[in-house]
């Protein structure tokens, strides 16, 4: 091959690169592409902006476009007639994959059981003191231990007391007598026995013996005196306690003392009795409060008819206090607590999850009462409810439960204005001002006004990769599509290095 012959082929493929090229960026830039950039960027503009927000923090709202200060993406345009769409659409098919279930909230009262522990004492309405009113000497003692079981009127001790024995002689003599000055006689006295303390049941015997009887049935608890005793008046010689009935004391936590009042009924069982349930109801409330528990005892009587029940027996009690009014009832795992607000996940009739701020009562049973937020007949999200929960805060819904969509926050504006503000701790200014980039500091300073700049086309920040010819939600999350402008590409081009 000559040097003409290669000078001329070189030639001819040289043509054919330049025609290649130009061929490749005229079909890069047809008009049918220009025209639907076009196309889409005005019908951007044509769309009523209420304001910026960042996907990453929806509570902060900006009144123009740029980057965000704290992620390295460009803020969102909420639009007036997507203030409106509220709530967040789920497919059914994405529904089942997630496992969420969804109930209806109907009202009711909440039947709480309130289970805590107490002691079992003596009934003290039922206890009784046997004791003399005039000095006396102990001759004899029918009980001698303590914690014998007594019938009534069975005899307890024999005693000799001056005093009584002339009272009860005057007494008998002028019941005997038949002239009318001792029959006036009589009644004074019989006043003088009453006054002297003597009992009702008491008898007297040969050589002025005295027998004291127990006034109930019951357990003899304590024994003052022994036999051949000189006892002054007043020293107590037995006391008789009632087993009939016995006191169960309870503490009960403050949380739980809504709805226990005197009457409310009681069960208790008791690991010394097995199998057995004992019923019994709350005789009274106590006024105080223990400063360190913080918890209010309850005082309950318990029927003990065949006296297993005894002091000092541990027992596991279960209350059941008031239903009180109709509430509507939920699960209470449906509930979302945090830092605001508790709030459920309601299902419109539309068809869209939508976040309630409620206001709670009590929790008994797996449910709780909701007091204010709920009317009853709403659906709400039982299951899976903390996914929607997490989308509604991405999507800006929870804002829109305390402020109307076209609200705006001067704070917000002053932190776009100064992103200093929000950098990450630990980032001092120096650090701040090294990582923002002139073309940064650019978008903020004077971003220009969305229908003066270029849009090649929209994408979702999530999957970048995709691109899309008009705006509106990403059929990936529930977003608004983000422009991807010309200018930003033209600044992200590298150079070409010498």
């Amino acid at each position: 091959m000559t040097a003409r012959t290669r000078l001329v082929a070189i030639a001819a493929a040289s043509i054919a690169i330049v025609v290649s090229v130009a061929a490749g960026y005229w079909w890069g830039h047809s008009p049918d592409d220009l025209s639907a950039m076009a196309t889409a960027s005005g019908r951007a503009t044509d769309r009523e902006v209420l304001y910026w927000y960042d996907p990453m923090k929806p509570e902060q709202r900006f009144d123009k476009p740029g980057k965000s200060p704290y992620m390295d993406m460009h803020l969102l345009p909420k639009y007036a007639d997507d203030a409106s769409e509220s709530g967040i659409s789920i497919a059914p098919g994405v529904r089942q994959n997630l496992g969420m279930r969804t109930i209806v909230v109907k009202r009711g009262r909440l039947g709480a059981t309130v289970r805590v522990t107490g002691t079992i004492g003596w009934d003290l309405r039922e206890e009784r003191i046997v004791s003399a009113r005039v000095d006396y000497i102990v001759e004899r003692l029918h009980v001698r231990a303590p914690f014998e079981q007594v019938r009534a009127g069975q005899p307890l001790a024999s005693v000799i007391a001056p005093a009584w024995g002339t009272a009860i002689a005057e007494a008998h003599a002028l019941g005997q007598a038949r002239s009318s000055s001792a029959r006036a006689l009589q009644s004074a006295s019989r006043q003088r026995l009453r006054a002297l303390g003597l009992p009702a049941d008491a008898s007297a015997g040969s050589g002025g013996h005295i027998t004291l009887a127990s006034p109930i049935s019951g357990v003899v608890s304590e024994i003052g005196v022994r036999e051949g005793q000189s006892a002054p008046m007043g020293t107590l010689m037995f006391r008789v306690n009632g087993i009939s009935t016995v006191w169960l004391e309870a503490a009960i936590p403050q949380a739980g003392i809504t709805g226990i009042a005197a009457g409310t009924r009681v069960e208790a069982v008791v690991d010394a009795v097995p199998g057995e349930v004992f019923h019994g109801r709350v005789e009274t409330l106590l006024p105080l409060v223990d400063p360190e528990s913080r918890t209010q005892r309850a005082r309950i009587v318990l029927d003990n008819p065949e006296g297993m029940l005894v002091p000092g027996m541990f027992a596991q009690i279960t209350l059941q206090p008031n239903a009180g009014i109709e509430h509507p009832l939920v699960p209470s795992d449906a509930l979302i607590g945090g830092a605001g607000p508790v709030r459920v996940i309601v299902l419109g009739d539309d068809d869209r999850f939508r976040p309630v701020v409620v206001r709670t009562g009590r929790s008994s049973g797996g449910m709780t009462e909701i007091l204010d937020g709920l009317t009853g007949g709403e659906r709400v999200v039982a299951s899976g409810q903390f996914l929607i929960d997490s989308e509604a805060n991405l999507s800006g819904a929870l804002e829109r439960l305390g402020a109307g969509a076209a609200g705006f926050s001067g704070a917000a504006h002053e932190e776009a204005a100064d992103p200093g503000d929000g950098m990450p701790a630990g980032m001092d200014m120096g650090q701040q001002s090294q990582a923002t980039t002139p073309r940064d500091h650019a978008s903020h300073a004077a971003p220009p006004k969305p229908g003066d700049r270029k849009v090649l086309y929209w994408y979702d920040p999530m999957k970048p990769e995709k691109h899309f010819d008009k705006p509106g939600k990403s059929p990936y999350m529930d977003m608004q599509l983000v422009p991807r402008y010309a200018d930003d590409v033209e600044a992200s081009t590298p150079e070409p290095q010498p």
